[in-house]
């Protein structure tokens, strides 16, 4: 779930292990925690999930210590998702703790929070026992089980090693019908890895990653994950006339990369092949993602502040990637083609100029009047490729392109653009559930002629509204498709830990994307 340690990195930490149990906690052995779900009952008063009463009795607490714990002095809101309570245990030959973990209304975001409250409490431990999710209907139990993970995320490039590692094992207990839950488990545990990997990819400095490092990232997720993989150096992309890419990329010592990823849908194994047949008449999407591994802004430099986030401005890419890696895990019912327009964009004697033209595939050029606006330049390769070539039903590009989106809508909430309502109302449904909400803004026609060039077909530094223009500027690119695009430049950055989130790139969009290309027909009615 992490890039590979032979390309430079020092090993990582990794996710938690989790198993399912019918047992109750106190009946797991050789576990130093044992956890219960705390929630708010009738008349105000406070609840304790499966096993809470038996482990009290063998760990000699009492339950009414428990419960005073969570209503005694100090106590704050008892049962508030997230909320962790902890007991020292004495005398017991393993656990030494107990915690009490408030769910809320029990609802999917509470179980995710408190998902992420129990990593983040279980640090350096070896083994938790919990029954947290034995409450939770599946959509819980699954948001508990991705919080779980997310909430124990971790880099480090420390000569000593990682400052905390993640709880070891997670053991869910006091599922009756375990067994039943196997392919939720599966499931979430896919969700929860491709948002780690994206995160990793997107917080390894630009020391290390350039595009040729980021497309041996995507080989080895397509040889784990059965894709087809192919990668166009400089060369190719020259002959195939991706001018945004070439001009993007020419200044830097690491040239630009086209990275395209194929998945094709199971319709049964055999012999451990993918079996093909009828799949590959399936619905098509392709995905886009702006990777660009370092932005210094060209020749049109940003500043010292402003550059200081710039390793991260491949989150796009490095979610395309990763959601690739993990559509079979999830039951993926369509064709997916991912591609990931990766470059660095550099200063240097070559550098694209303000007021130079580009040819992107297909012929259609830009007045480039600002460098620092290069990941559209990218993009539009990529999506004019895609149209022409895949011929896909549907188009979905991810960019953390604006910096005028975070004034629009802070840092919570990405923005979503979209020329078809169905599809549009299935990402933003998609993106509550998993927990990375957006908001539809507007294709607002009014402002196309502000992209309008004396001398090119289009200006790629057109002015505010930013965030709306840059989009109008892709959908040029994207003909009658249906397409959709999301400018992730307001979620890029988490500013401090809080539940799943960790400070630092946040890799969103891998969980929001394979909530809606893990649905039944996710291409149903967009036309």
């Amino acid at each position: 779930m992490t890039p590979s340690d032979s390309a430079g990195l020092p090993p990582q930490v990794s996710p938690p292990q989790f198993a399912l149990s019918t047992l109750l906690p106190d009946a797991i052995g050789g576990v130093e925690v044992l956890a219960f779900p705390a929630l708010p009952g009738p008349d105000g008063s406070t609840l304790l999930g499966p096993g809470a009463d038996q482990a009290a009795e063998s760990l000699g607490i009492g339950l009414l210590d428990l419960l005073d714990a969570l209503t005694g002095p100090g106590a704050d809101a008892p049962g508030k998702p997230g909320q962790v309570t902890t007991l020292p245990v004495g005398g017991h030959a393993s656990v030494r703790r107990v915690l009490l973990v408030g769910v809320g209304d029990q609802s999917a975001p509470a179980f995710r929070r408190a998902g992420a409250a129990l990593a983040r409490a279980t640090r350096d431990v070896d083994a938790v026992a919990s029954s947290i999710a034995a409450i939770a209907e599946p959509d819980g139990f699954e948001a508990f089980v991705v919080g779980a993970m997310l909430g124990s995320f971790g880099f480090h490039w420390r000569s000593t090693g990682p400052e905390h590692t993640p709880v070891a094992r997670i053991v869910l207990a006091g599922h009756a019908d375990a067994g039943e839950l196997d392919g939720v488990l599966r499931r979430a545990i896919a969700i929860g890895g491709a948002s780690w990997r994206s995160r990793t990819l997107a917080t390894v400095p630009s020391n290390l990653k350039n595009p040729e490092w980021l497309a041996e990232q995507a080989r080895e997720v397509a040889a784990d994950s059965g894709l087809e993989v192919s990668v166009w150096d400089e060369k190719e992309l020259a002959k195939r006339g991706m001018g945004g890419l070439l001009a993007v990329g020419r200044a830097s010592a690491t040239p630009p990369r086209l990275i395209r990823l194929d998945y094709t849908p199971s319709s049964g194994r055999t012999s451990g092949k993918r079996t093909t047949r009828g799949a590959r008449r399936a619905a098509r999407v392709v995905l886009v993602g702006k990777g660009i591994t370092f932005d210094t802004g060209g020749l049109s430099i940003k500043t010292a502040e402003g550059m200081a986030t710039m390793k991260r401005d491949m989150t796009g890419g490095g979610v395309v990637i990763s959601v690739l890696g993990a559509l079979a895990a999830v039951g993926c019912p369509v064709r997916v083609t991912g591609l990931v327009a990766a470059a660095e964009n550099a200063v240097g004697a070559d550098s694209v100029r303000p007021g130079d033209v580009v040819h992107h595939y297909g012929g259609r050029t830009s007045e480039v009047n600002n460098t620092d606006a290069e990941g559209r330049l990218v993009l539009a390769d990529a999506l004019a490729y895609a149209v022409d070539q895949l011929k896909p039903d549907v188009i979905v590009d991810v960019a953390t392109l604006t910096g005028a989106v975070r004034v629009a809508l802070g840092s919570s909430i990405a923005a979503l653009y979209a020329t078809d309502d169905t599809l549009a109302e299935r990402l933003l449904d998609s993106g509550r559930r998993a927990g990375e909400p957006s908001w539809r803004m507007p294709l607002a026609s009014v402002y196309d002629e502000k992209l309008a060039s004396k001398i090119a077909d289009v200006d790629n530094a057109p002015g505010g509204p930013g965030s709306i223009t840059a989009a109008l500027f892709l959908q040029g690119f994207v003909g009658e498709v249906p397409w959709a695009h999301y400018d992730l430049a307001s979620v890029g950055d988490a500013t401090a830990d809080s539940f799943e989130w960790s400070k630092g790139p946040t890799g969103w969009g891998a969980r929001a994307l394979l909530e809606w290309l893990g649905s039944d027909d996710p291409v149903k009615g967009i036309r």
